[in-house]
């Protein structure tokens, strides 16, 4: 199963940070898949969400599991707090290795329907988090020789699902993960991107009904469903000195949905 239980020590003596840690129904979303996997991988993780019943909820799974996790609430639309949540795992844990930028939003509208101040919500939400967390992680990671920061993008980065400003966001998500992996590379410091497919999890569950579901499935060439734990897996990867010679790729998860030359519709999700 993907998400089998199984500790091992690939992230041994890591400092991690996961955004958008915990899930906003029952289930499991990217954040808290991943969490969970660099707990068992060995890593020392905080949990961040704006909702600290979601991340307390990741974390009673981790310390259920004997893992070392504790949680923080914050927006990470906001700069002070950006820069809260940095300095918090470098005071709880000594310093930072790994940050996984996992928070999004989607809403689903038209460039010509949407109005200009959700626009901008979700901008700061998908993309200008991004940008403001990993400018305070990057030179607590130099201190300590370098560091991983995982972008969680979207293949609606990559091609249309009929989502304006998500897809813009997640465009955008790509170019700056480029950006910073060639500006940083020297301080050591890897940077990737993980382009979910049409992965199910609680942030689409909501918007699919049964035959959505199925059709949303068998659209890939593989004719799986994906679930966050695909995502993890990846993240950890990424997280991992196994992954020490990669940087500013983006690694699609997606069932080969994205080289199918196949669009989702916008009735499925993302």
């Amino acid at each position: 199963m993907s998400d089998a239980f199984a500790k091992s020590d690939r992230l041994t003596g890591k400092v991690a940070i996961v955004t958008g840690a915990g899930s906003r129904s029952e289930g499991v979303g990217n954040g808290k898949a991943t969490a969970v996997l660099f707990a068992r991988a060995g890593a020392s993780v905080l949990l961040v969400d704006n909702a600290i019943e979601h991340a307390e909820e990741t974390r009673s799974i981790i310390d259920a599991e004997g893992g070392v996790a504790s949680s923080f609430e914050a927006d990470v639309t906001s700069e002070e707090q950006s820069k809260a949540i940095i300095d918090t795992a470098v005071e709880r844990y000594g310093r930072l290795d790994v940050l996984d930028n996992n928070v999004g939003i989607s809403l689903r509208e038209r460039v010509t329907e949407i109005d200009m101040d959700t626009w901008d919500h979700v901008m700061a939400t998908n993309l200008k988090s991004v940008a403001m967390t990993s400018r305070f992680a990057i030179p607590r990671m130099i201190e300590t020789g370098g560091g991983s920061i995982i972008n969680i993008s979207s293949i609606a980065g990559i091609v249309s699902v009929g989502d304006a400003a998500y897809m813009a966001s997640k465009a955008g998500v790509i170019g700056l993960t480029r950006a910073m992996a060639a500006d940083h590379g020297r301080d050591g410091i890897r940077v990737n991107c993980i382009a979910p497919g049409l992965v199910y999890t609680p942030m689409v569950e909501g918007r699919l009904d049964a035959d959505q579901r199925e059709r949303r499935k068998n659209s890939s060439p593989l004719g799986t469903e994906g679930t966050a734990w695909d995502v993890g897996w990846a993240a950890v990867f990424f997280a991992s000195d196994e992954s020490r010679w990669v940087s500013g790729t983006v690694l699609p998860v997606d069932a080969g949905l994205t080289i199918a030359g196949r669009h989702a519709y916008p009735e499925w999700g993302v």
